[in-house]
């Protein structure tokens, strides 16, 4: 595996960091997860759903209370064996608990420690708390996210988590390929808020560059149209032909040329501008056919296009069959299970074959034996509650 030699610890909670974590276990990191005694975290409270099993695979797991002297002696002792450390606490959370990175670093210099906060390390918003929805809204995501006039609009997916956990693993991986050269570790931190707002991309830019506030468009692109959702008789295609040849062939799909020489729809700036005559236009003759036959008929024409799928039908297409992208894992619990696999793909060094997420703590004995512990130490640790 290509991060076989890498040993990360994760002190993570919910999901943005977890999501981090996940690329580098993926790809054949050693992963610990190391958790508090009791319901620290309520995103993790039910271990055997599916969420956090798709979240917390390729780990081993520690419960390991950090209130302790004894507690942070043994996250210590494992610090000075790993790469990594990423961790997600407010910034008071972490020097209070004596895991922050000033801490951290004099014990290992050469770890690359990762932290994942709401809205950075520090600024006025610095100590203040925030899960994916508040990030949505501050970053302007849901403003331009729905339909014209219905209000704003959350993403469908916790996209500010997995937006920030991306990009710390990101982070990380250039980290670590800069410690080659230099020998040193440092300190990567990414926020949700930056995050999201970096995903804003060209709608960010329509504002910084041209002044420009974007606004809701519904199912259309933002700027360029015919590109978006059109109903048909049994549910909707997604059809992109916005300009040039795309746009002929759509006409003539459509079997109504006139819509070639109205004088609205002449070039790609009228059809954007116009876009709600067109859009209904286009609609009154893509509702009269079924989904699968207009796909059929926009694919022979070699227009981009595809069906609306529900869930259960993407699992069902036979694309993502052939793509195998869930993958059966055996639980401890639930038995056999699939989860989702690694989408990045690599012809020599393919991402490890994942292993089921662990059960909190269930290999305490196995890391504690490994530092040194012997079973009397790790009977005593349990009695005083420190594992």
């Amino acid at each position: 595996m290509v991060l076989e030699d890498i040993n990360v610890l994760d002190l993570t909670i919910a999901r943005a960091g977890p999501t981090a974590v996940r690329q580098l276990g993926d790809w054949g990191a050693s992963v610990i997860r190391i958790s508090m005694p009791g319901p620290d975290d309520d995103f993790a409270s039910n271990t055997t759903n599916s969420d956090y099993l798709n979240l917390h695979r390729n780990k081993r797991a520690l419960i390991l209370d950090l209130k302790q002297q004894e507690g942070r002696d043994i996250l210590y002792a494992l610090v000075e064996r790993a790469d990594v450390l990423i961790e997600n606490f407010r910034p008071p959370v972490k020097k209070r608990l004596g895991i922050d990175y000033e801490t951290i670093a004099r014990r290992n210099p050469q770890l690359v420690y990762g932290s994942i906060s709401g809205f950075g390390q520090d600024g006025p918003y610095a100590e203040k708390g925030a899960v994916d929805q508040i990030v949505q809204g501050m970053s302007g995501l849901m403003s331009i996210t729905g339909l014209p006039g219905q209000g704003p609009l959350r993403v469908g997916i916790a996209i500010a988590d997995l937006a920030a956990g991306h990009q710390l693993a990101i982070g990380i991986l250039v980290a670590l390929h800069e410690r080659q050269t230099s020998g040193k570790g440092q300190w990567v931190h990414v926020s949700l808020l930056e995050s999201m707002i970096s995903f804003l991309d060209f709608q960010a830019t329509r504002w910084t560059i041209d002044g420009e506030v974007p606004w809701q468009v519904g199912n259309g692109h933002p700027t360029y149209f015919p590109m978006g959702a059109f109903k048909t008789s049994d549910g909707y295609i997604n059809i992109s032909a916005p300009g040039g040849r795309t746009w002929k062939h759509l006409c003539q799909v459509l079997e109504d040329l006139s819509l070639l020489d109205d004088p609205d729809y002449l070039t790609t700036e009228l059809r954007s501008r116009n876009r709600a005559s067109l859009l209904e236009r286009i609609e009154a003759i893509t509702v009269t056919r079924p989904t699968r036959e207009w796909w059929h008929r926009l694919d022979a024409a070699d227009i981009p296009c595809g069906p609306v799928y529900a869930i259960d039908e993407v699992f069902a297409d036979p694309q993502v069959q052939h793509l195998g992208m869930a993958v059966t894992v055996d639980h401890s619990v639930r038995g056999p299970v699939a989860i989702l696999r690694q989408s990045v793909n690599m012809t020599r060094t393919p991402p490890q074959v994942p292993t089921a997420a662990p059960m909190p703590g269930q290999d305490r004995d196995a890391i504690l034996t490994e530092l040194g512990f012997s079973p009397t130490d790790i009977d005593g640790l349990v009695e005083r509650g420190v594992v």
